[in-house]
């Protein structure tokens, strides 16, 4: 199969994923042109940060973008994708009957290799490559399957998407979030022949049992085909999916790549009928992500905001001897997507630190944390460390335990306690003592 996509991208994404599960700061910067779509999301890969989105958390239909959870579950299920092969159903295909799906043509009783399949998936779009791959991962239960795709996404952290089916058609109870689709969609970055197959524009399915030629099927993808896109096609573009039906509109989950830059784009209902149910051929979900696209290269840039090991703020050193101020400096350096004519400066630091710290301190242990913000914009939190090693004055500590054990309520309370027991010994004393003289006097009186 040709490679499609680059090493260093596949190696990102795996990073990314592994090291958080959602996009960690959000810019959110606006745009100077208005979306086609209900809803959008625009991260930056590079530093998973968030840059433009809108309805990013409102729950839609997806529509064909669910055979990237499809291409998740099996091929995590299906361990031999290249050796494993599978017989289509007439019963299976013909659960599609009426639908009006997108297929990709594979014909009863073919036997095809999972890796096959996943093509004619993701490639043409093919429903019918879903509802066999579901079938087959689920013994004969496509309900099965969908259970492990929900199950997959509540793992991954999507707390807005449930699936009725593999293959995306409409159902009221299939739904989730261009957030949670972002998620889904960067975890399958990571998984292998993912990129490859979704970014190709073109899929030779070889000759099968049941067909004697080779079979050519064409991307749906109007975005990465200079062929069949026109005015669509965007040179920097790589897959991923597009989805469409007349509930969840037109829907496209896609990356692109430009001047080491790299982002994602999910565009969900774009508009497929006007309000009076006829179609739109205006695919607005390629016109949505080209232009959002074309205004991250042109207008942001990665800029780091704090360097590892610089200087932050400081903090009260306590049994330090000679020495009352810690420094802390950042642990690690932070970068963020920008506004290229916005220096680093403009980011805010806002540290978070205690009112004091005791010695014993060692270099690198974290003290506080510091609170990254622009444009009123939370972007993230950075731990600081302490910049040196600071030993602890037993002097100094044990003048403190001494100074706080007397000057302590309940030492003052006992202090108190004991001097009120000595007057009260001196006052009984005093009366006992004047008691016993009189009674002597009386008794000398009597001798006499």
């Amino acid at each position: 199969m040709k490679k499609m996509f680059t090493p260093v991208l596949a190696f990102l994404l795996t990073f990314c994923v592994f090291f958080s599960s959602a996009p960690a700061s959000a810019a959110a910067y606006n745009i100077d042109f208005s979306l086609n779509s209900e809803a959008a999301l625009l991260v930056n890969l590079d530093t998973d940060t968030v840059v433009f989105e809108q309805n990013s958390d409102t729950k839609l239909e997806p529509a064909s973008t669910t055979k990237i959870m499809t291409f998740i579950i099996a091929s995590e299920q299906i361990k031999d994708l290249s050796g494993t092969k599978i017989t289509v159903k007439k019963s299976v295909v013909d659960l599609l009957l009426g639908t009006g799906s997108s297929l990709s043509g594979v014909l009863e009783g073919e036997e095809l290799t999972a890796l096959q399949l996943l093509n004619c998936l993701m490639v043409p779009s093919g429903n019918d490559a879903a509802m066999v791959l579901a079938d087959y991962v689920g013994n004969g239960d496509i309900g099965k399957f969908v259970d492990l795709m929900n199950a997959k996404a509540k793992e991954l952290g999507c707390e807005n998407t449930h699936f009725a089916n593999p293959h995306g058609l409409h159902d009221e109870k299939h739904y989730t979030t261009a957030k949670d689709l972002y998620t889904i969609t960067k975890y399958a970055m990571t998984l292998p022949y993912f990129m490859d197959i979704s970014s190709q524009t073109r899929y030779q399915l070889p000759a099968t049992n049941k067909s004697p030629q080779s079979r050519t099927l064409v991307t749906t993808n109007y975005l990465i085909d200079q062929y069949t896109g026109g005015s669509y096609f965007y040179r920097y573009a790589k897959g991923i999916k597009t989805g469409s039906h007349d509930q969840a509109g037109y829907c496209l989950v896609s990356t692109a790549i430009k001047d080491g830059y790299s982002y994602m784009a999910v565009i969900l209902h774009a508009p497929k009928i006007d309000a009076q149910g006829n179609s739109i051929t205006t695919r607005g979900e390629m016109k949505d992500t080209k232009a959002l696209y074309e205004w991250a290269f042109s207008n942001l840039r990665i800029k780091t905001v704090v360097e590892s090991g610089s200087s932050v703020g400081e903090v009260k050193l306590d049994y330090a001897w000679n020495k009352d101020k810690l420094l802390l400096v950042a642990e690690k350096s932070y970068a963020t997507i920008l506004p290229k004519e916005v220096s680093p400066t403009s980011v805010i630091i806002t540290p978070k630190l205690p009112e004091s710290v005791e010695a014993p301190v060692k270099k690198g242990q974290v003290v506080g944390t510091a609170v990254l913000s622009y444009a009123n914009q939370e972007l993230t939190t950075i731990n600081l460390v302490a910049s040196e090693s600071v030993e602890r004055s037993e002097l100094l500590h044990s003048a403190d335990v001494i100074r706080n054990i007397v000057t302590s309520i309940w030492f003052l309370v006992i202090v108190g306690i004991i001097v009120v027991l000595v007057i009260v010994y001196l006052v009984l004393a005093l009366l006992y003592n004047r008691k016993r003289k009189r009674l002597r006097k009386v008794k000398k009186y009597r001798d006499m």
